[in-house]
């Protein structure tokens, strides 16, 4: 395991455990959440070391990587998903006219194969050898191994995209780095990540789906956001609500509490989590997207 000595954000070196999240998903271990006293950036502490990661996502309930329609919830996701690839591309085109599209964590290849039939010249970086076969034998992609990120020329993309991916980086500065070397000048950012400031967050506590640890490495508020990408040169401009999330997070996290009524009760939550984040911009959705500038 690897511990961390300073906070991936900040760099200042005083935490507190602050929860203790169960991984529901593959292992079964109980992981612990640190908090920096001096930015209040929440993280996994300790992680798995780098090479061992890789263990953490082989399950056939890993939806991003086997696209699985297995259960009740995953179906419900799938169709959820094919409303919202094209929601993702309006979005890429109210974002900027120009068509060069990076999408780094690209799955299973829907989103990337949307934005090809809508005009855009596009690669994709996915870890996943099962996601990645995935994209280029159903849709004829171009998409790569992670280590091709640094093959690719400064400047060439209009647009990068993470779905759900920043949390999962194991290096997180570097990431921002590289993202900010890809993109052209004026170029955008888009990251979608789950915002742990929201009221199901807040509801569920370690039971919150969204922790999702130890894959997911850090748990970033609004304000984790904006202070890590403007380090490395980019204004966030917008942010996005993602509503559908906070009910396909309570479906899971109901799942995880094995609760009666579990169904009922996580539409109950995710509609007062949308309800509460937008009357009270300060808590923010159950998961968010941040459209973030490159200023230089």
């Amino acid at each position: 395991m690897k511990k961390y000595s300073n906070c991936p954000i900040c760099k200042e070196t005083d935490f507190t455990d602050v929860l203790s999240c169960q991984d529901y998903t593959v292992s079964k271990k109980e992981f612990n959440i640190s908090q920096c006293n001096s930015c209040g950036f929440l993280f996994t502490n300790p992680i798995p070391v780098e090479s061992e990661i890789g263990k953490f996502y082989e399950s056939e309930d890993y939806i991003s990587h086997s696209n699985t329609n297995k259960g009740s919830i995953n179906r419900i996701y799938q169709v959820v998903r094919n409303y919202t690839l094209k929601r993702k591309v309006e979005l890429l085109k109210n974002t900027s006219t120009e068509k060069t599209l990076l999408d780094i964590g690209s799955g299973t290849g829907e989103f990337l194969n949307e934005a090809e039939k809508n005009g855009y010249k596009t690669i994709g970086i996915e870890p996943s050898d099962n996601a990645r076969n995935n994209s280029i034998q159903s849709f004829e992609l171009s998409v790569f191994e992670e280590n091709y990120l640094s093959k690719l020329k400064d400047a060439s993309f209009e647009i990068v995209t993470m779905w759900h991916v920043l949390e999962h980086v194991y290096h997180l500065n570097d990431r921002v780095k590289e993202i900010n070397r890809l993109l052209k000048n004026g170029g955008y950012a888009i990251i979608a990540v789950p915002n742990c400031n929201s009221y199901d967050a807040k509801f569920y506590k370690k039971h919150w789906a969204a922790y999702d640890v130890p894959r997911h490495l850090y748990h970033f508020k609004k304000q984790d956001i904006k202070t890590l990408f403007e380090k490395h040169n980019f204004q966030l401009v917008n942010t996005l609500p993602m509503k559908f999330d906070s009910y396909y997070v309570s479906m899971l996290s109901e799942k995880y509490k094995k609760a009666s009524f579990g169904l009922f009760k996580a539409f109950v939550v995710g509609f007062i989590s949308n309800l509460k984040a937008n009357v009270n911009k300060g808590l923010g959705y159950s998961s968010q997207i941040y459209i973030l500038k490159k200023t230089k």
